[in-house]
């Protein structure tokens, strides 16, 4: 009767003690501000009439969200891992994504100390994971403000991939890899909608280098749309709609400290494209041709002050090559220029200021084409100005 009184209390405290191994942590980002923005549209619909705004705005650097993510270890190194992620608009409480619960982020995997991680569900791709942390947008230090045209590069991860399966490495002497790919979940239509994406990334010393790789293979014809396979188009998450979409790019950065300057080039193109992003949603009509190209070029800067105080910047040209059903090509360009200042109050809240000025040549007087920053309202015109102030806490 000992022995098993014995053996059963063993086995509970044996069970205890991974359960205590295990966690399960809630998360999250609050980013608030109030911002200037010139030449705002006031009425959709009608492109050219608008003017200055003055508004509270939500995700200046960073989109605001909550998340949990948990991780179990299972011996041997071997671990099960998960995590959940919702945006939403600080400034009403409303979802982004669509509305979609965990829009963001959905996904489950198992990691290995010694291999890398496997996981499963709505995930980003590796131009998001290898490429944006040497960029100014995203995951850099200035993000939303400092997108790209249309982020038409997804450097700043306005689109992710649902259905994903992928696999990151951990890093041999400095160097880590990755490759995943997204069912389109279609019956009869394996290749409509699907994607795949893989990436290099080398740390050594102060240099990191990266470069990645990510194509979306659909149709764009209507009747044969498929808006809940690996990219959805129907939670305004698409960078643009239509056939093919490529996305590549490369970027090195060189850090002394924590101050850190860099450089990124990305191009993108989409094949029969029938919309793009602007302004915060994927607008489907409004640039209809037979593709549409872009190249991207940034450097950008970051120097600690103090350390706990940073100036940060970032110079982007772009230029594009739209090619519409009839008539002649446009070659719009784009100069763009961002500053920060950035000012720690403590490890998890920050106040800062930012402000980002966009000009466009060459639109032929397509709407489309006019000046917008981030999802923003876009211009009336060839040129706009944001200039913002806030907070971000996290927790």
């Amino acid at each position: 009767m000992k022995t098993r009184n014995l053996a059963a209390l063993t086995t509970a405290l044996v069970a205890s003690a991974a359960h205590a191994q295990s966690s399960v942590t809630l998360y999250g980002l609050i980013d608030t501000g109030i911002g200037y923005i010139s030449n705002a549209r006031t009425k959709p619909a009608v492109p050219s009439i608008g003017g200055s705004s003055w508004s509270q705005i939500t995700g200046i650097i960073n989109t605001s969200r909550w998340g949990v993510h948990g991780n179990e270890p299972l011996g041997n190194g071997l671990s099960a891992v998960f995590r959940l992620e919702s945006g939403f608009d600080s400034t009403n409480g409303a979802f982004k994504n669509g509305g979609d619960l965990f829009g963001r982020q959905a996904w489950v995997g198992l990691t290995s100390e010694t291999y890398g991680g496997v996981t499963f569900g709505r995930q980003y791709d590796f131009m998001v994971d290898f490429v944006a942390p040497l960029s100014a947008t995203g995951s850099g230090f200035a993000a939303n403000l400092a997108q790209h045209p249309y982020d038409n590069d997804n450097l700043n991860n306005n689109m992710r991939l649902n259905n994903a399966a992928k696999f990151s490495s951990v890093a041999f002497n400095g160097l880590q890899a990755g490759g995943m790919y997204a069912f389109s979940n279609e019956a009869g239509g394996f290749g409509n909608n699907r994607a795949y994406s893989f990436g290099l990334r080398y740390a050594g010393g102060p240099v990191t280098v990266s470069g990645a790789f990510l194509q979306v293979n659909r149709s764009a014809t209507p009747s044969e749309a498929n808006a809940t396979g690996a990219v959805s188009t129907n939670d305004g998450d698409a960078l643009t709609t239509g056939g093919r979409l490529q996305i590549y790019g490369a970027g090195v950065q060189y850090a002394i400290g924590k101050s850190t300057a860099g450089f990124v080039w990305s191009h993108s193109s989409t094949e029969d494209v029938t919309g793009i992003l602007q302004g915060g949603s994927t607008t489907t009509g409004a640039l209809h041709g037979h593709g549409i190209k872009f190249d991207n070029f940034e450097v950008n800067g970051r120097y600690f002050v103090l350390p706990m105080f940073s100036l940060g910047a970032s110079y982007v040209y772009t230029m594009a090559s739209f090619e519409p059903l009839t008539g002649a090509t446009s070659r719009p360009h784009w100069n763009q220029v961002m500053a920060q200042a950035d000012y720690r109050l403590s490890p998890r809240t920050e106040v800062f200021l930012e402000g980002t000025y966009q000009r466009v040549s060459g639109g032929n007087g397509n709407p489309v084409f006019d000046a917008g920053i981030f999802n923003l309202s876009p211009s009336t015109g060839n040129n706009q100005a944001v200039v913002s102030v806030g907070i971000q806490h996290r927790f």
